[in-house]
């Protein structure tokens, strides 16, 4: 997507550890004409009329999950990283290692929202590890419900999670996949 990736271009920035910084319009101040995009992009490669439900994690990825949700009129979801009084029920989970935050946290939905009976689009701000998008695929998994596919704003090409997804089969869609980013700048995989 040239818009998204001319955003990552002209604003993005490598800091130490390979982290990409684009808090500026994707993740902390949200570009809320560039996320309508987006989720217009994401709909051209999944057929959204299946879907019943869209999936994320708390947090990052929220603000285009929301995006998605709303144009392809559907609830969202968001797998909490803490269990709150309010949740009722049954608990699905999944533990995961967090690449931003070094260390393992617990991905849960409610078992109320989440049906066997529910078709899942996924949709996440980044991949690097899929270690997020792993964990959520296990939350599907365990609520019986059918994974029809995962969109993700921007992918590093030069982590494992992309490669591992698709090997697995699941239909994955990256916006923008990075090949390179380090002092000498951000590059894009071929045909990107």
């Amino acid at each position: 997507m040239d818009l998204l990736k001319e955003r990552i271009r002209s604003e993005g920035r490598v800091l130490p550890g390979n982290i990409i910084k684009v808090d500026g319009f994707l993740n902390h101040r949200v570009d809320t004409k560039l996320m309508a995009a987006m989720a217009e992009e994401f709909e051209k490669h999944f057929d959204v009329s299946r879907a019943t439900v869209v999936l994320t994690a708390e947090a990052s990825g929220i603000a285009l999950a929301t995006m998605c949700a709303y144009r392809y009129g559907l609830p969202l979801i968001y797998a909490k990283k803490a269990k709150s009084d309010n949740i009722e029920g049954g608990i699905i989970k999944s533990d995961i290692y967090s690449y931003t935050y070094k260390k393992k946290v617990t991905l849960m939905v409610s078992a109320e929202w989440l049906k066997p009976t529910d078709k899942v689009l996924i949709i996440d701000d980044f991949l690097a590890n899929g270690e997020a998008l792993r964990g959520l695929c296990e939350i599907v998994n365990s609520a019986g419900a059918e994974l029809i596919g995962m969109g993700v704003a921007v992918e590093k090409g030069f982590q494992p999670g992309g490669r591992k997804l698709r090997d697995a089969g699941i239909p994955l869609c990256s916006l923008a996949i990075i090949e390179r980013a380090d002092e000498n700048g951000i590059v894009f995989r071929d045909g990107q």
